[in-house]
This record gives structure tokens, sequence and C-alpha cells, in this order.
């Protein structure tokens, strides 16, 4: 079957803006990736995908570049774009290249690959720097929803020496999180389940959670305020990210109905773009 990518280059301000238009089409098995093609943009987005392309290519229209990848491992070019990182107590590296990791810091080994989250993206930093402020004592009881490539539920296992639950929606990204558990020499602390939102028996078992995190998008996340209240105990915290600036007051309204008033942000910037992660607590 031959693997084919699509891609397209844009201004830095508006990658956020695309990135989000095509989150339907990675829900459907397409891998979207993005680089910054010079300091302060272009970005060059490109979508990855197998046989037919007749449903690609409705979604995205005129304009784009299309090209046939015969025997190229292009999994693999993305790889090898991904370079050793610092951010916060973590030392994010792929599995090619570890470079020298600064002494102190936690090693969190992520392949750039089938499943989002590789800690470059301001969502999964924020939420890497914001996890590294937060009380061991506080987090007893974690859960990653929407758990990706698993770096947020590894990061959490590994800071804090304890188990942790994630979920996705996405059967595939659950194996991938349960591979780079192995990779980690977590694999023992980190579950990964395939859930929808909390919806899970596993998941539904550890209730009430001291924390959950959510590093997903701006309308899920609003979709999930309920069960998120239902599911958080008394003064328990929930972490999310994935929402650019202008919508943070959004989040903020539709958790404020369920209990949860706002302890702490972080800003960061990807691709010209504010991204917030949020801190809330459930009072």
């Amino acid at each position: 079957m031959s693997v084919w990518t699509a891609w397209l280059e844009v201004p830095a301000a508006d990658r956020a803006s695309r990135e989000q238009a095509l989150e339907h089409l990675a829900e459907k098995g397409f891998v979207i990736t993005s680089r910054e093609v010079s300091r302060d943009g272009p970005w060059r987005i490109e979508i990855f995908g197998e046989g037919d392309r007749t449903e690609v290519a409705a979604a995205i229209g005129a304009g784009w570049h299309w090209e046939e990848l015969g025997d190229r491992d292009w999994v693999a070019e993305n790889q090898r774009s991904f370079q050793p990182f610092a951010v916060g107590p973590f030392w994010v590296h792929p599995s090619h290249d570890a470079g020298s990791m600064p002494v102190g810091l936690l090693p969190l080994r992520i392949d750039a690959g089938m499943a989002f989250g590789t800690g470059t993206h301001a969502t999964t930093s924020g939420c890497l720097k914001m996890l590294a402020t937060l009380d061991r004592a506080e987090t007893a009881n974690a859960v990653d929803v929407g758990c990706g490539s698993g770096i947020l539920a590894i990061a959490m296992a590994k800071l804090w020496q304890r188990p942790v639950i994630g979920g996705d929606n996405d059967a595939e990204a659950v194996e991938v999180a349960q591979e780079n558990a192995v990779l980690n020499g977590v694999s023992d602390r980190c579950r990964f389940v395939h859930a929808f939102g909390l919806r899970n028996e596993a998941l539904q078992a550890r209730l009430p959670y001291d924390l959950v995190v959510a590093n997903i998008l701006a309308g899920p996340l609003m979709e999930l305020a309920e069960s998120f209240s239902a599911a958080v105990r008394a003064h328990g915290r929930v972490l999310l990210s994935g929402l650019l600036l202008e919508q943070a007051d959004d989040i903020l309204t539709v958790y404020r109905r369920w209990g949860f008033a706002l302890e702490r942000h972080i800003d960061l910037e990807t691709g010209g773009a504010i991204w917030r992660t949020l801190l809330l607590q459930r009072t």
C-alpha cells in the first residue's frame, strides 16, 4: 500500500488554527506533524497516510502539495528532527539521541511518531512545568486523560515514584504509551487503557482522584468539566492544557460552574501562538 504525504507551509501566526482544523483527521488515524522551517516561521504542516487519499483531499482543499513516499521511513525521518531538550526537571530525548543530560534531571525517552506528545509543543511543556510545582503529598492518585504518547503519566510516575493511570480514545495511542512506559522503566507504575474521557471501568475504580491531567483541546475540555468535577476529591486539582490564550476565559467560566477555582497558570509560545496551561482546584 502506497504511503503519501500532503504538506503546506503556513505563517507562524496561522499554525495553531491550522493544526486545530486538522484534529479530526488525526482522530481518524492520519499522522499530523509540524516543524519550523526557519526561526519565527514559516511552519511546514504535514499529513501522512497510506492508500486512499480521498478523505484527506476533501478535508484540506486546494493549495497543498502531495508526494508519494515510496519506501521512505517517514516516521524515522520525523524522529530524526526531534532533538533532546530540558523542560522543568525533565530531560526529554528520543531513543536515537540521549544527548548530554544535565546532572539532576529526570530522563523522559519519547519518540516522535504515532501519538501526540513529545514535549516540544507548548501545551505539553506547560504541563511538565506545572507538574514540577505540585506537592507529592497531594498527588497520590493521578490520572492522565487523553494520554497520547503517555509522556505526562510517565513523567508523574518518575517524578513522584508512584503508580499512575492514563487513558486515550485512540487504541493505537494506548499501545504507544504502554511501549513508552517500558522504554522509560516505569511499566510497573504506569497503566494505560482505552477510554473516552473517564468512561472506563479501570478509571472509575480509582475515583476519587487527587489530580486529573488533560492535555487535549478546548472543546473536549469543556465537555469533560462535569465528569472531572465528579471524579476529583474535595480540594483536588485538574491540570488542563491544549488551549490557546484566548480560549482560557471560556474554559474557566465552564469549570467555575462545576466548582473549580483558578490556582495558577503557565503561558508558553509555540508557532507564534500563546498556549495556556491551567491549574484549577475543586472548592
